[in-house]
């Protein structure tokens, strides 16, 4: 059988003549885009409608995510529009977190075509301009939570985001917007050091050190009126849902329905793990290393997780690679990061932590040598790393069996029930 697996925004071609379950998002009927927006925004979760919450907002700021999500942003702006261009004074900041700012490119991804209109009233969130954040206070697990400055003079704030799981925060969207979207570098750094932790974990938020984080984030906020639009997506980018309202009873909503999508089933676990990240989330190996949480859930020790990600940025968090080039082993690692945390230690410790008990395969466009050094095998197409790795379960005497997450990074590996 011949399967189409994404790479960037294009696709590789896997034979495969073995046992093997495809576990893709699910593919449930989509309705139309426009009026699954308009509806969200015309009966919004305990708050007033998006009309009347724009109408009424004196310096409306609006938080939209960077182009590593999907968020269909100028999608959901464009159903504002009307609104919008009614407002006396408006601004967007865009939530980078750590990441880089965007390019022209990214930009228009972005904001599509309202870009030209809107490009003089954008801001891009700086986590590493200490002077440009400023301290909220500090979360119950010890967190210093630094926001970016604009929420200082700020009293009514629109936020557009997009939920589905996270392998480490529970899900996206909602309260992440604020932390890490626009928080300071350190508050990212110490909320990302809560990661290592074996309850912060893909679906879960109660009990969640890293998601307990960015709700008490939003706890220093409540002088703010906020409006949130979240949606769902499903594999292919494509709206299943949307909600808005109150900014906790709106994602709450939407986890339900992100639920419907992105938790799959699988029969049996796997001697080889397909795990694709998808554009635009395989923009590096940093992120990209989601899809490699979620794929171990589904594999074998010994086993051969394949990760496929086109990396068009290359390795991403300096520090990430750092720690991959010096530690041999996971315990090195963990000696390291407790001498000392720093941004992207917990991915490096991860991935150090899964090849300890299987193999790492690598299709991207980074240098072999470079992957080499983050401790994969690299590969020169998804068809030899999986022939490589049929040798090598078969070197174990097996006949092996295959799981390919065509959406690894959101997508998540369920145990069907008996």
């Amino acid at each position: 059988m011949i399967i189409k697996i994404p790479y960037g925004k294009e696709y590789q071609e896997l034979s495969i003549n073995a046992p093997f379950e495809l576990l893709e998002a699910a593919s449930p009927e989509i309705k139309d885009e426009k009026l699954l927006i308009n509806d969200a925004l015309k009966n919004p979760v305990t708050s007033p409608t998006a009309e009347d919450f724009i109408a009424n907002a004196r310096d409306l700021l609006i938080i939209v995510n960077d182009a590593s999500r999907p968020t269909p942003t100028a999608k959901i702006i464009k159903e504002l529009y009307g609104y919008l261009n009614k407002c006396h004074s408006l601004t967007f900041i865009i939530a980078t977190g750590t990441h880089r700012a965007p390019t022209h490119e990214e930009m228009i991804y972005i904001f599509g075509e309202f870009y030209a209109e809107f490009k003089h009233n954008i801001i891009v969130h700086d986590s590493r301009n200490k002077a440009g954040n400023v301290y909220m206070g500090t979360s119950k697990h010890g967190t210093e939570i630094y926001l970016n400055r604009c929420l200082q003079n700020a009293t009514d704030v629109l936020v557009i985001g997009s939920v589905e799981p996270h392998y480490f925060a529970g899900y996206t969207g909602g309260r992440k917007a604020f932390l890490p979207g626009i928080a300071g570098y350190r508050s990212v750094e110490m909320n990302h050091q809560h990661a290592m932790s074996d309850d912060s974990q893909s679906l879960a938020l109660k009990g969640n050190p890293v998601a307990e984080d960015m709700t008490d984030a939003l706890d220093f906020l409540n002088y703010l009126n906020i409006f949130s639009i979240q949606a769902v997506l499903t594999g292919e980018h494509k709206i299943y849902a949307v909600t808005a309202g109150e900014i906790v009873k709106s994602f709450e909503l939407a986890v339900r329905r992100a639920d419907e999508i992105y938790c799959v089933r699988y029969k049996s676990k796997a001697d080889i793990v397909i795990a694709v990240a998808p554009y635009p989330l395989d923009i590096d190996l940093y992120q990209a290393q989601k899809a490699l949480e979620n794929g171990k859930l589904a594999l074998k020790d010994n086993g051969v997780l394949i990760l496929v990600s086109k990396c068009r940025m290359g390795v991403g968090e300096a520090a990430f690679m750092q720690l991959l080039g010096r530690a041999n082993s996971c315990q090195e690692a963990l000696d390291a990061i407790a001498k000392g945390y720093r941004l992207g230690d917990h991915k490096a410790a991860k991935l150090l932590q899964l090849g300890a008990r299987v193999q790492l395969y690598l299709v991207s466009d980074i240098d072999d040598k470079i992957a080499a050094e983050a401790k994969f095998i690299p590969q020169s197409d998804v068809q030899t790393a999986f022939d490589n790795a049929v040798k090598h379960i078969e070197r174990q005497g097996k006949s092996p069996k295959t799981i390919i997450l065509p959406q690894a990074s959101l997508t998540v590996p369920l145990k069907k029930q008996c």
